[in-house]
């Protein structure tokens, strides 16, 4: 048998960096973010459906989805978040079960989903790992790394769960704000306890 894990953290947090080694260690990872870009590509009936709901303007010149546009649009609106949300889950669901159905018996399957804990799917999962930082950390390498501004990195952390939501429905957590040497360590920890010949437990 399989396990299946739903990973998560907040935006900056360092998630995918923890999924990579996840991968490493032999987790299959099934990247929902991934997904949610190839359910939209040019030809899909994903972009015909953004495209009816929200108007051309969501549209780059060569004819994609126009992501910081899409961004700022739903970031800033909680309902039409919503909208773009009742769009592609139901997609990226669909792929995401066919990507299952293929991982091999006794695999760790990891399920990288940004809104895991927004979408109270903690429950779908045998195992729940979140990746935790303090904000301002989060907020921090936004601006540093992304070059975002103050504003727009506030706003997203503001428009996500926050971190006692996200730890209320944890297993596992997996601080993020020493050392890439102290991550790998605590990876390799959490790998070990969520494999199917592991028992449950808290950590």
């Amino acid at each position: 048998m399989t396990t299946r894990v739903g990973l998560t953290g907040g935006v900056a947090s360092g998630k995918s960096t923890v999924a990579a080694m996840l991968s490493e260690l032999g987790a299959v990872v099934i990247d929902a973010d991934v997904l949610a870009r190839e359910v939209v590509e040019p030809g899909t009936p994903g972009l015909d459906a953004v495209v009816a709901e929200f108007g051309q303007d969501v549209l780059t010149e060569d004819g994609r989805l126009d992501r910081p546009a899409v961004g700022r649009l739903v970031f800033a609106d909680a309902d039409a978040r919503r909208r773009l949300e009742r769009i592609v889950h139901p997609l990226v669901y669909e792929r995401i079960v066919e990507l299952e159905a293929q991982a091999p018996a006794g695999a760790v399957v990891v399920h990288d989903i940004p809104l895991l804990t927004e979408n109270d799917r903690g429950g779908d999962f045998d195992h729940v790992v979140v990746v935790d930082v303090p904000e301002e950390l989060q907020l921090e390498r936004m601006v540093q790394d992304r070059g975002w501004t103050h504003d727009d990195a506030r706003s997203r952390v503001a428009a996500q769960a926050t971190r006692e939501q996200r730890r209320a429905i944890a297993t596992h957590v997996i601080e993020n704000s020493g050392t890439r040497e102290d991550l790998h360590d605590r990876v390799v920890e959490v790998f070990e306890a969520v494999r199917p010949d592991q028992g449950p437990g808290t950590s």
